[in-house]
């Protein structure tokens, strides 16, 4: 049977009903009663359903709250419906709340930035990245025009413009975002970001690496070649002379040779291919050995003291007597003849320390906090007189690093200065704690 069917059989029922009402009255009494009765149950009848009605008409209005009664004909079968499809809608909503809370956890673990947007480009919903990345608060900035909250020129005419075909670069005051915009629905967009900021500083590391390492290894080109060509264009150079030339050209090759060792070993230090091998450390055996080390660079011209008062570790052997000793060595270059330099290896609470002071030269504050990028230096024409390579203190950096350490630089022009290397409780040996 038809839905139709279905619902014209109970109402042929009611009026069934309703002219037996009417017929009976007649029959007993007469017309007029009769009549009087079939309106009688025709008045119940419109009643009741108009109770149903009302009834349907709160529930509507706040179905969390209202009831329905379980109904009489048909409004049985009508409020079994509704409280079915009221059922699957709260499943529907609870599924809906769940994918969306997994969808902004998901958002949330993102790299990248992601900003929700209307089709007006009011503010619907960010990720914590995107809020780092364009100042912006979810809490405060919720529902405000996202051309009002990053105030950008660029940006804004890549919004309002809408080619979306290629992404936007946009450069903040500390950032390099990559930036596109993604149709979303129908009146929805998505705005990603991605922060190129480490790409562009390691791209421009790299350049300069080149560069500088170019510049350094084209010195002592230019004077080997420089000797050859004139050993070369005049055979009959004095003995004196030409000894004099090929220790020269000794000197460069050797200066050439050590800044190929520490380009290799810098190179090695940053390479996940190759991971640091803990090993136990004898500290005083391996500082005495950097002392002697000073000593013979130092050839008497310095006081080398050594004080050793501190554990054992766990680590690279090699990688931390490479670190101590580039620092005594740079004390030694900078330090004038008469100094002195002082290695002091100690136990802290926090953790042991490697202290390397001198009463050298000293370095300028503004100069500090770049003395461990490679090839830098605080005064070119000095450096060429103590040879150094200028990757001393990138080596002491990548090694610290590794071993969980930190630099820390104290110092004053023309009265020295202190480099203190400082080891976390968990670098030292197990024998020694």
């Amino acid at each position: 049977m038809s839905p139709t069917a279905l619902f014209w059989v109970p109402v042929a029922v009611r009026l069934s009903l309703v002219a037996a009402a009417g017929l009976a009255g007649w029959y007993v009494w007469n017309l007029s009663a009769g009549l009087a009765l079939a309106l009688l149950a025709l008045t119940v009848m419109v009643l009741v359903q108009l109770g149903y009605m009302f009834q349907l008409s709160q529930w509507l209005d706040d179905p969390d709250e209202v009831r329905l009664s379980d109904g009489w004909g048909s409004w049985t079968e009508i409020f079994a419906k509704l409280y079915k499809l009221r059922r699957d809608e709260q499943r529907t909503r609870i599924e809906l709340a769940e994918w969306l809370s997994r969808f902004r956890q998901a958002m949330s673990q993102l790299p990248d930035g992601v900003v929700i947007m209307d089709d007006v480009l009011f503010l619907e919903w960010c990720n914590p990245v995107a809020e780092q990345h364009f100042g912006l608060s979810l809490d405060k900035d919720k529902g405000m025009r996202v051309t009002n909250l990053i105030r950008s020129p660029e940006f804004i005419d890549y919004i309002i413009l809408g080619k979306y075909d290629e992404p936007l670069t946009l450069s903040t005051v500390d950032r390099k975002l990559i930036v596109h915009v993604i149709p979303f629905e129908n009146r929805r967009q998505i705005l990603v970001s991605h922060d190129v900021t480490r790409f562009e500083q390691l791209d421009q590391m790299r350049r300069d690496f080149i560069a500088n390492a170019s510049h350094e290894l084209r010195t002592p080109l230019t004077v080997i070649n420089g000797f050859l060509e004139i050993a070369l264009s005049e055979p009959d150079l004095e003995p004196a002379t030409r000894v004099q030339h090929l220790k020269l050209m000794a000197e460069q090759g050797k200066r050439m040779e050590s800044l190929v060792e520490d380009m290799l070993h810098l190179s090695r230090l940053e390479s996940i291919e190759y991971p640091l091998r803990e090993e136990a450390v004898d500290m005083p055996s391996l500082l005495e050995q950097v002392q002697a080390e000073g000593q013979a660079l130092s050839g008497g011209r310095h006081q080398i003291t050594l004080r050793c008062d501190g554990p054992d570790l766990r680590g690279s052997v090699d990688e931390l007597r490479s670190a101590i000793a580039n620092l005594v060595s740079n004390a030694v270059r900078y330090t004038p003849e008469g100094g002195t330099i002082a290695i002091d290896w100690t136990d802290a609470a926090d953790g042991p320390c490697c202290t390397v002071s001198d009463t050298g030269i000293g370095i300028q504050p503004e100069n500090i906090a770049r003395l461990t990028e490679r090839f830098y230096r605080v005064d070119k024409s000095r450096s060429r007189e103590t040879r150094g390579t200028g990757l001393g203190l990138a080596i002491v950096r990548h090694v610290l690093l590794r071993h969980e350490a930190q630099l820390q630089i104290e110092s004053e022009v023309g009265k020295g200065s202190r480099f203190t290397i400082r080891f976390p409780r968990s670098a030292v040996a197990l024998q020694s704690a």
